[in-house]
């Protein structure tokens, strides 16, 4: 259910806040790996979602461009 909530808000925005979204999550990421590389991350399944929700944000981007 929680993803079909991310998509649908993803398909409302445009490009360019999709392309805004897309970096903030891959420095998400980078901070998730570095924090488990240091045995500082509780949470590692954190690191599996952001993943999913990268290449949601890249589908809907690749749907968008490929209709407009």
């Amino acid at each position: 259910m929680k993803s079909t909530t991310f998509v649908k808000e993803l398909n409302a925005k445009d490009v360019s806040d999709l392309q805004a979204e897309l970096v903030t999550a891959k420095k998400e990421l980078f901070n998730l790996r570095f924090q488990n590389a240091t045995n500082q991350l509780n949470n590692t399944a954190r690191i599996s979602e952001v993943k999913k929700n990268i290449a949601r944000i890249q589908t809907v981007i690749a749907q968008k461009n490929k209709l407009g």
